[in-house]
């Protein structure tokens, strides 16, 4: 049986820092579909000539919660403040647990930068319970030939997190997710069961297709309702797509910033414990 579609979103455009940004997640209304609470989707080319060390995001703190990134072309080279320096390129994974807290910074690769070319990626938050949310941080970074494959007819699934078909993805959760990355090719179709208590986001990158039974096309966000049941899809044209989903934590939440706490006191606590450089320091390194 085919899960309901709860709500088809278009992703919004944003300015983050100067840059135009799709952003799926928050929209007005809908503010979250725990446990994921943001969804950024980058896709730019770069022009060539420019300076590393002025291009991506400097080095910023973190608190409660995981930022994930998935790179669909170019790469992201990440530091942090616990000493890991990796670069992730087409199909890789960055997967960090900020936990009490973590100083990183996200840029990208210096051939890319000064020659130029195409740079795609999607950064997620993934909550994480209160219980969790002051464990300690770490980073792993996983590239698309340790990320295990299912290969159809007409199609590709990679699996980061979780399990799909008995095939248990590369990357470790605090609560019960399968997080997924796929291609279809137009008339390929994929089918994705959905445990009862998950709630389900599926995001086309591009393309366009039908999805159990509703017509999307590339940019749409599809919440489906927490219930049992099966993600249909059926590409009408070669479609890039990312499912997220996961058992709901079901506790309130309080974000300011790069912050994700249960209320304002602790997130007052993270603004003073950043300042103090209590989530670590981070000189970054270059070439």
């Amino acid at each position: 049986m085919n899960k309901r579609i709860k709500t088809i979103i278009p992703a919004q455009k944003v300015n983050m820092g100067g840059h135009l940004l799709d952003q799926p997640l928050p929209v007005d209304g809908l503010e979250s579909v725990d446990p994921f609470l943001l969804i950024h989707h980058w896709k730019n080319e770069l022009p060539g000539g420019q300076d590393p060390r002025n291009e991506g995001v400097g080095p910023h703190p973190h608190r409660g919660f995981s930022p994930v990134t998935f790179i669909f072309k170019g790469g992201v080279n990440h530091q942090d403040s616990l000493g890991n320096n990796a670069l992730v390129e087409e199909g890789g994974t960055q997967w960090m647990f900020a936990g009490q807290g973590i100083t990183h910074s996200e840029r990208f690769p210096k051939e890319l930068v000064e020659k130029g070319g195409d740079l795609e990626f999607i950064q997620f938050w993934v909550n994480v319970p209160s219980a969790d949310k002051m464990k300690p941080a770490f980073y792993k970074p996983i590239s698309k030939e340790d990320t295990p494959l299912i290969k159809g007819d007409k199609s590709k699934i990679w699996i980061v997190s979780g399990e799909l078909n008995g095939i248990k993805g590369a990357a470790p959760t605090y609560t019960p997710q399968t997080l997924l990355r796929g291609e279809v090719e137009e008339g390929g179709k994929i089918e994705i069961p959905i445990p009862e208590n998950y709630n389900s986001i599926l995001y086309l990158l591009d393309g366009e297709g039908i999805a159990n039974g509703e017509e999307v096309i590339g940019k749409d966000m599809i919440v489906f309702e927490k219930e049992e049941g099966t993600i249909t899809f059926e590409a009408s044209q070669n479609t890039r797509f990312m499912l997220l989903s996961g058992e709901p934590i079901g506790e309130k939440v309080a974000q300011y910033g790069p912050f994700v706490m249960n209320n304002q006191t602790e997130v007052m606590q993270a603004l003073r414990d950043a300042q103090m450089g209590k989530m670590g320091v981070l000189i970054e390194e270059f070439e």
